[in-house]
């Protein structure tokens, strides 16, 4: 039975300040996008250093992934997340004052290391804090609102940079880090002080060696990974074209304005954030199922990808902004995975089996960033940055969402199962 005598200021005040943190993530995984011209300028950066140096984030986010899972589970999410916070912070200072491709990528490195713990441990927070039946619409809502550091890394860094200069600009987002590490210490708990979990589930932190054996039966499970492999694909492939390849596409294939081009990307950031917490909202309440809606929103991606590469290059404006704009809306339901691992392990388990998936999906991104370059080189030489190079590229993605929708099929619903978890046992 569950205890409806809570605490609702306190609940919500620690679910701000961790999705605080997580914004501060999704700012850091897309600056260097907006001042890659700075570092051109300045530092004398080619290609592959600019690359490598906007990639090892993600290398650095999705290798700590396993062992930030165990420290939630064991230590807590309050002084995980405060400590890898901290390290962000000297991330950022180190990134602020660097005068070489290392020192920056050092930098990056440690804010790989410093945000990785951010959206795991909100999520953590969120299993601890809320019903479960909650769980889907609130982990949207904060993948929701984390888009807005993706936002905010566009224009308004722009504008910040014009002001303060790039150094200064990270230096003070460096100051921003370290008063939300403190914000975190001081406000965020491990437990509430009433139950709102089931009164048999165990109160008390897993030791290690007890969350290191849930994860071996995790890892044998087959749902385990059809959804990594599912994740991996689905925000990698999302993730490459916002980031990356959706702009020369626009530009060069479209022939698009690097205005409008923008204001496209930019949808499909507006797409996302709609569609989080609609996905979420369809997973709990409408069809209270987790597969039918994260099965639909594969198809719909691919649908989407196919629609494009059979477009003609002359295509409206409004067209590509309303296919953009459901790209956005249809992968945003991939973040119903993360209550669907959730639900196949013991709450006290929660933390390592959703940082075991979201390992896959910062995998899957730096993968695909650099992959379907390789790819589209490979397959036109010379021409890589042309109509079929891209063609070709977007067609490997919708072969892959078309693999790993009928993958899923294969997993197990937990939502509505009689075989759910409610006395935290492995299914």
């Amino acid at each position: 039975m569950y205890n409806l005598k809570l605490k609702p200021s306190r609940r919500w005040l620690i679910l701000i300040v961790a999705g605080m943190l997580f914004i501060l993530s999704q700012f850091y995984r897309s600056s260097v996008a907006v001042i890659s011209p700075n570092l051109i300028q300045e530092l004398n950066f080619d290609a592959w250093e600019l690359s490598t140096v906007s990639a090892l984030f993600f290398y650095a986010f999705a290798l700590m992934q396993i062992p930030v899972g165990i420290f939630l589970d064991s230590i807590g999410p309050r002084i995980t997340m405060t400590l890898l916070t901290l390290v962000a912070v000297a991330g950022a200072f180190l990134f602020s004052v660097g005068e070489s491709y290392y020192t920056l990528a050092f930098g990056r490195t440690l804010l790989g290391i410093g945000m990785a713990c951010n959206l795991m441990g909100t999520l953590k927070l969120i299993t601890i804090w809320f019903k479960p039946k909650q769980f889907a619409t609130l982990s949207a809502v904060i993948v929701s609102a984390g888009t807005a550091g993706n936002i905010a890394a566009a224009t308004p860094l722009v504008m910040i940079v014009q002001a303060l200069g790039w150094r200064n600009s990270f230096m003070t987002m460096g100051g921003i880090t370290f008063f939300m590490a403190i914000l975190c210490f001081l406000i965020v708990s491990d437990r509430p002080d009433t139950k709102i979990i089931p009164e048999h589930t165990k109160s008390s932190l897993p030791k290690v060696k007890d969350t290191l054996k849930s994860a071996r039966i995790l890892f044998s499970r087959r749902d385990f990974w059809i959804i990594s492999f599912s994740t991996f694909c689905r925000y990698g492939i999302y993730a490459s074209v916002q980031a990356l390849w959706a702009g020369p596409y626009l530009i060069s294939v479209v022939g698009l304005s690097p205005i409008t081009t923008g204001n496209i990307l930019l949808l499909m950031s507006i797409g996302m954030i709609i569609g989080s917490p609609v996905s979420g909202h369809l997973s709990d309440i409408i069809f209270q199922s987790r597969k039918k809606v994260i099965i639909a929103g594969i198809c719909g991606m691919a649908i989407i990808l196919l629609i494009i590469i059979l477009l003609p290059e002359d295509a409206g404006k409004m067209t590509l902004s309303i296919l953009f704009f459901c790209f956005g809306v249809f992968s945003s339901s991939g973040q119903v995975m993360y209550a669907h691992i959730k639900e196949q392990v013991p709450l006290e388990n929660a933390g390592m089996a959703m940082t075991a998936i979201n390992f896959f999906t910062m995998a899957g991104v730096a993968v695909f960033l650099q992959g379907l370059g390789s790819l589209m080189k490979f397959l036109y030489p010379g021409t890589s940055l042309e109509a079929p190079a891209f063609r070709g590229g977007f067609l490997f993605c919708t072969i892959c969402l078309i693999v790993i929708g009928g993958l899923y099929t294969l997993t197990s619903e937990t939502l509505t199962s009689k075989k759910t978890c409610p006395q935290g046992k492995m299914l």
